[in-house]
């Protein structure tokens, strides 16, 4: 790779507004980095509010030979938009507008810098439905979302945000605007590029604008929350629901010490007694779903649960959620820091790895804590680590090897959501095999043929 040049602020303040431009050190280290422990300051940061700057800057980056790093609104964890090597941080969150809602096409048309819960409100107004609902959905961006094929539990019934996006617009490396796929929800016109740059990692080129698929949104919701004595009931209960011929919009699942903490932080009883917990969430036509709630009641309860709770309708369903979102915040109440593996196992090997996470707390004297989407096997098995603690710290290292390396021999993968950043860096030639690694390299060579576009990543 050739070796890459800083910025020139005079040249960069002809390209763009002022106010658009960002040299000050104070300023640029907002920019250094995101939820991850690296960072490194950016030479200047761009906020432009339009495609028009964007391929400006790109095109005097690509003839200069800079580095460029795009980033939306910093809510990643795993260092993606760490400007590894300095250059230009281009941050889309001034391109934050919802370009339209067509009732009638079912579709969004939105600027990169909107924020995921904005356009779900706006949708909702008018009867329709986003579903991806990563849980940073307040803060976090749709380009970010879109850049690392972002998630959240709604995943087992409705996808992933790749499953929405029917087209963009990019802006390549040298400057050039490229329209991919549509407004239409299908289309076979040659091959589906626009897909390629979903969970790209901002490694191919900058989102400018994306059409997003909408849906009817579903006029009725329903809940279960339950407690278990142990984890393996509540493994086997996310088996049976599948079985019955159940497909929830969430089937959600947390361990003992996720538990205790979260009692901590709400002051709630609720989980006294248990070990594991799920939630089931049903959606669709009022009649329907208070039949099925209570046909899985019925059966969960033949499971011998400490408790089963339903909730029907929205807010009773939130209240059950609101304990779930604090899951996060709980674990960091701790003291420990939470280093998240966002990993993902076939379904059947669910059982397997909560006993494995087990195993490895023991071994490597780590506390432990899982929770997340059991429905499509996307577990967050979260190390909590004193940091400050450098023996603590190469145990942690440990553990991290080895349940990377159980996780792939199972047929799993490193990351379901976050993706590769910083973070799982050292396990890509891992988790992809030379000729994948020769095809991402040849795919980022015809692109991206200076290497500008963050630089420092995994390809």
């Amino acid at each position: 790779m050739n070796s890459l040049n800083s910025p020139n602020g005079e040249e960069l303040a002809q390209l763009i507004a002022p106010e658009d431009l960002i040299v000050a050190e104070d300023g640029r280290r907002r920019y250094a980095g995101d939820k991850w422990f690296a960072s490194n300051l950016p030479d200047a940061v761009v906020l432009p509010q339009d495609a028009q700057t964007v391929s400006r800057v790109l095109a005097y980056a690509h003839r200069r030979n800079i580095p460029v790093t795009a980033r939306g609104a910093g809510y990643g964890y795993v260092g993606g938009c760490v400007p590894v090597q300095g250059g230009i941080v281009l941050s889309t969150e001034r391109m934050n507008r919802i370009l339209a809602i067509d009732k009638q096409d079912y579709v969004a048309v939105v600027e990169p810098g909107v924020i995921t819960a904005d356009l779900q409100s706006a949708a909702d107004r008018q009867g329709l439905y986003y579903p991806p609902d990563p849980a940073s959905r307040n803060d976090c961006s749709l380009g970010g979302n879109i850049a690392t094929n972002a998630g959240g539990p709604r995943c087992l019934k409705y996808g992933v945000t790749r499953d929405y996006v029917l087209g963009l617009t990019v802006v390549l490396a040298d400057g050039t605007v490229g329209r991919l796929g549509g407004r239409t929800h299908k289309n076979k016109t040659g091959f589906d590029l626009h897909r390629l740059f979903v969970g790209s990692e901002g490694l191919l080129g900058v989102i400018v604008e994306a059409t997003l698929k909408l849906l009817p949104k579903p006029p009725f919701r329903a809940c279960l929350s339950v407690g278990f004595g142990a984890m393996e009931p509540a493994v086997k209960a996310v088996r049976q629901i599948l079985d019955l011929g159940f497909l929830p919009s969430a089937l959600e699942l947390a361990d003992e010490f996720t538990l205790n903490a979260a009692a901590e932080r709400t002051g709630s009883y609720l989980f006294a007694g248990c070990r594991s917990h799920l939630i089931v969430e049903l959606d669709g036509q009022e009649t329907s779903v208070r039949t099925e709630i209570a046909t899985l009641e019925t059966a969960l309860s033949r499971l011998n649960p400490v408790f089963v709770r339903p909730g029907c309708g929205e807010e009773p369903c939130e209240a059950i959620w609101r304990v779930r979102r604090e899951f996060s915040f709980a674990l960091r109440d701790t003291g420990l820091t939470k280093l998240n593996q966002d990993i993902v196992v076939p379904r059947g090997r669910l059982e397997a790895l909560f006993a494995f996470a087990a195993g490895l707390q023991r071994k490597y004297r780590i506390q432990l804590a899982c929770f997340g989407h059991a429905g499509d096997g996307n577990i967050h098995v979260n190390l909590m680590v004193d940091r400050q603690d450098p023996e603590q710290r190469a145990r942690c290292r440990q553990a991290v090897d080895e349940l990377f390396r159980q996780v792939l021999q199972w047929g799993g993968s490193i990351t379901g959501e976050h993706g590769i950043g910083l973070a799982r860096l050292p396990w890509w030639e891992s988790a992809a095999p030379p000729e994948v690694r020769r095809m991402h390299r040849s795919i980022k060579q015809a692109l991206d043929r200076r290497s500008i576009l963050n630089p420092g990543k995994f390809v």
